[in-house]
């Protein structure tokens, strides 16, 4: 596994004097009371560096770390994209109530930061790299100093063409030092769109050019050549996907795609040179004691503890996705209860007969939740057959949470009317996982997975699929599946009663004293194309589930409106709360503001003018 190493960045930010306001993301702020000059040495590039990989805790715009801005994307990408509730109560927080209902505009404040977190980001990287130019003899492994600023401005990029398409303003470190406000536009002379696929890929190959594929001990948590081949891989996928025929898609690039991510899968190590392999059981991924070095892990970002300073690990944005109490008081639980599974992902996790995604999850007619509220307490119904999977993303009534030796309260959910009966879980740490005493909600140190290895195999599945080669997409899709069968959620006697089991449909297993009815099967076969799109697409939904990946899937493959479309019908159905459907964009808009304030040179992506 590979960690970004996290340092207080707001200490870092008031040092730097680095500002954040949204409609000056491009400008160079001066530096306070620690010139640029005075750092131009060993010491003071780490030291800016550090800031840089900061840059990944998403604490840009607001004093409060919260989910807006996060890399991990609990809003944009799980939120948008069907898997989650915006949670809490309907009042509470209505920008996100307007990106939850699909009837957002560029004004969204939310929106903005996202892009400000994205053009600081860019920012931090361009500084390195200028200081370490001026430097010249007097910074020592100048080359890996610039593939890890050159890594970070990638990584940060592509999360802006994720968010708002590729024809964004790509901000050079030429265009840094140039000018206060560079004057970077997004379109060229004759108004066409600059797409910057091609910068990000140039950014990245040099990357990989000056990295090491390994560190010595103490400094592991570092980029490495691998993170950047892997990322690399990702970018030509996204960039080969059709989107909606509007974002400079280049079909050409799966090619790219497959040999680099191969290449990744079958001789790619970790930066202690451990060849990347799926971690043995799910559990482990999310588990303090265990999800470091796995071996699965590519790109992590590892959250840490700097005194009783709780920003320093809120990557999710500990207050708000926390839980609202747990055993039903404070101070053990003080969060503010947002990000809540969807039924929508509850249901695509109950299978059939062969441990397979039921197909009709979301007739509500027909299917019902397994989990509903009576006014006084939420039900679950245990013998409702589930991909184990599901009890590690979703916390649900009757099924035993991580080592807290409790089951989910009513109390627990701000609003059951509002969000529903379940709750987000593989953000949330166990009990012998807080890291500051009575900080449950906000002081989980767990690593966040940015990119793993079983997103490597999924996305090689996808090739293959679009490349005809239906068998070599099984093989890697019942890959995941099983492992997915090597652990679920035991019982425990004073919270779950029956007899249940984990069918190992794979192997013929049968694991008794579950906490539900589990059951995993693997693909015999793919009939058509259409099946094994179907499969891959379910099987990205259930592995990477509430990781931040599901809008930013659908936007790429073009499906925002029929997906999400059919996402409202089916929840309004049975939650009457969205009215509203989504319309068929693969991007969000520019923010206003940005546009209002760059004097002409930005004009808004296709799928908002």
């Amino acid at each position: 596994m590979k960690k970004a190493i996290l340092y207080s960045a707001l200490a870092l930010a008031a040092t730097l004097g680095m500002s954040s306001c949204g409609d000056d993301f491009l400008k160079i702020d001066p530096t306070g009371a620690v010139s640029e000059g005075t750092l131009t040495n060993d010491q003071g590039i780490d030291f800016v560096l550090t800031g840089a990989y900061a840059s990944l805790n998403g604490m840009f715009a607001h004093q409060w770390a919260h989910p807006g801005n996060s890399i991990a994307n609990p809003i944009i990408g799980d939120m948008m994209g069907g898997d989650a509730y915006k949670g809490s109560d309907t009042t509470d927080q209505p920008d996100w109530l307007s990106l939850e209902t699909y009837s957002f505009n560029g004004s969204n404040p939310y929106i903005l930061d996202k892009w400000t977190a994205v053009y600081e980001a860019v920012k931090r990287a361009n500084l390195i790299i200028s200081m370490v130019n001026k430097g010249g003899d007097a910074i020592s492994n100048a080359d890996q100093i610039i593939g890890q600023a050159l890594f970070l401005k990638a990584l940060w990029m592509f999360e802006g063409i994720k968010c708002f398409g590729a024809a964004i303003p790509y901000v050079s470190v030429e265009d840094y030092e140039a000018n206060v406000d560079p004057q970077v536009s997004n379109v060229d002379e004759s108004g066409n769109y600059v797409y910057i696929w091609d910068k990000v890929e140039a950014d990245l190959k040099d990357a990989i050019s000056k990295l090491p594929a390994t560190w010595s001990a103490g400094e592991q948590g570092r980029a490495t050549s691998w993170m950047a081949k892997a990322l690399l891989g990702k970018v030509y996928l996204f960039w080969s996907s059709p989107y909606n025929g509007n974002n400079g898609s280049n079909p050409a690039k799966l090619a790219d795609a497959k040999a680099m991510l191969e290449d990744v899968l079958n001789n790619g190590v970790d930066a202690k040179g451990q060849k990347y392999t799926l971690a043995e059981n799910y559990d482990d991924l999310y588990r303090l004691a265990t999800s470091d070095w796995t071996g699965e892990s590519i790109i992590d970002i590892q959250l840490t503890v700097d005194g009783n300073n709780i920003l320093t690990q809120a990557v999710y944005g500990g207050y708000y996705t926390g839980f609202r109490t747990i055993n039903g008081a404070a101070p053990l639980g003080e969060g503010w209860g947002f990000y809540q599974p969807s039924y929508n992902f509850v249901n695509s996790m109950i299978v059939d007969a062969n441990g397979l995604p039921l197909a009709n999850y979301d007739d509500y007619a027909t299917v019902a939740p397994p989990s509903v509220y009576n006014g006084t307490d939420i039900i679950t119904d245990l013998n409702v057959t589930v991909d184990p999977r599901l009890d590690y993303a979703a916390t649900r009534a009757g099924i035993p949470f991580i080592d807290w030796g409790t089951d989910m309260k009513p109390g627990w959910i701000r609003s059951i009317s509002d969000a529903g009966p379940y709750q987000s879980k593989k953000e949330q740490p166990g009990l012998t996982e807080i890291a500051i005493p009575n900080s449950y909600s906000v002081s989980s140190v767990k690593n966040f997975h940015i990119l793993r290895l079983a997103d490597v195999k999924l996305m090689l599945a996808e090739i293959a699929i679009r490349q005809g080669d239906l068998e070599t997409a099984r093989t890697q899709i019942n890959d995941i599946r099983k492992r997915a069968a090597n652990s679920c959620v035991m019982a425990e006697d004073n919270i779950t009663t029956g007899n249940h089991t984990l069918e190992n449909m794979i192997t013929g297993n049968i694991i008794q004293g579950t906490a539900c009815n589990y059951r995993i099967g693997a693909y015999p076969s793919f009939a058509s194309e259409t099946d094994a799109w179907e499969a891959l697409k379910r099987e990205r939904r259930a592995e990477l589930s509430l990781e931040g990946h599901r809008f930013f899937d659908l936007c790429r493959w073009g499906e925002v409106a029929s997906v999400l479309g059919k996402y409202v019908d089916s929840e309004h159905t049975y939650f009457g709360k969205f009215t509203i459907k989504p319309a068929n964009y693969a991007m969000l808009p520019i923010p206003t503001d940005e546009i209002n304030t760059a004097e002409g040179r930005f004009v808004q992506n296709a799928d908002w003018k």
